[in-house]
């Protein structure tokens, strides 16, 4: 029977400060990343409003502010919002694993952020196919 990699790893007192911090850093850019795509999402969803105000009466047309870029933008700032709160409780699931003394990684959160991820770029994919013309 092959050796199992250990899930967890020990974190020794003296190296607690720098483990603080690393998760600090992890948590900011979780943020980052969650703004960012909020701001995507914004940005997508008053496309088709400038669309309309500026594009040809054709393109007003094909780009409705009820259309698919309203609900991808919609649908992109619910889950950068969903990052921020997903950041927040890793952040203090790690904490605490540090003040324990024993850290591990979580690979299902890896996997359930790049299923939503998945999940909305196959949604907008289907939709543009279905609705172009």
């Amino acid at each position: 029977m092959a050796s199992e990699k250990p899930r967890s790893a020990p974190v020794h007192e003296e190296k607690k400060g720098q483990e603080y911090l690393a998760n600090e850093r992890t948590f900011l850019a979780w943020i980052r990343t969650s703004v960012a795509v909020m701001s995507l999402g914004f940005l997508i969803s008053r496309f088709a409003i400038w669309l309309r105000e500026m594009g040809p009466e054709k393109a007003a047309k094909q780009f409705s502010p009820t259309g698919a870029s309203l609900w991808i933008g919609e649908l992109m700032m619910g889950v950068g919002g969903v990052l921020g709160i997903l950041a927040a409780w890793r952040y203090h699931v790690v904490n605490r694993d540090i003040e324990k003394g024993q850290v591990s990684a979580d690979r299902g959160l890896v996997v359930f952020v790049a299923g939503i991820v998945l999940a909305v770029a196959v949604a907008m994919i289907v939709y543009m196919i279905k609705t172009t013309p």
